[in-house]
């Protein structure tokens, strides 16, 4: 316990709030680490859990922008040939069906946030909905990771 105290003191003294940023902001392209322990282990250290919530949500949507042009770019082949003609078909009917509704729960839950960044720009969704459903996903879930960790911080 108190070498990972040790380590995300390191990591606020070190990074803050740009660390909160750069790493929802890569979890949305590509990274597999989710922002939500870095931004709980910073308000646990003291830093700001709103701002830390609004720093992450703005990385974390910003990467999600930068995910989407890479798979509109990218495009239908390169999705068909990373999940197969099955799944690709599978993923095109549901985003048909819940496209706004999808990406607020992806970004709500454990789902992978940047599969539906990906999936976004290949299908051609529209980015201000991608976008506004991305804000209404993430932050909530930020700020309650954010605060979860201030109150953590109040008992160590």
């Amino acid at each position: 316990m108190e070498s990972l105290k040790i380590t995300l003191e390191g990591f606020v003294e070190s990074y803050g709030y740009l660390g909160i940023f750069l790493i929802a902001f890569t979890e949305s392209i590509i990274q597999p680490v989710p922002p939500d322990p870095f931004i709980s282990g910073a308000t646990a250290m003291g830093l700001n859990p709103l701002l830390s919530a609004i720093v992450a949500t703005f990385g974390s949507v910003s990467g999600g922008v930068v995910a989407y042009f890479l798979g509109k770019f990218l495009g239908e082949p390169v999705a068909k040939r990373l999940l197969g003609e099955e799944r690709f078909l599978k993923a095109e009917a549901f985003y048909n069906r819940y496209g706004t509704f999808a990406v607020i729960i992806a970004g709500l839950t454990p789902v992978p946030y940047k599969v539906f960044c990906w999936l976004s720009g290949i299908l051609e969704f529209e980015l201000w909905r991608f976008v506004i459903a991305s804000v209404i996903g993430r932050f909530p879930r930020f700020l309650l990771f954010a605060l979860f960790g201030e109150a953590v911080g109040n008992f160590l």
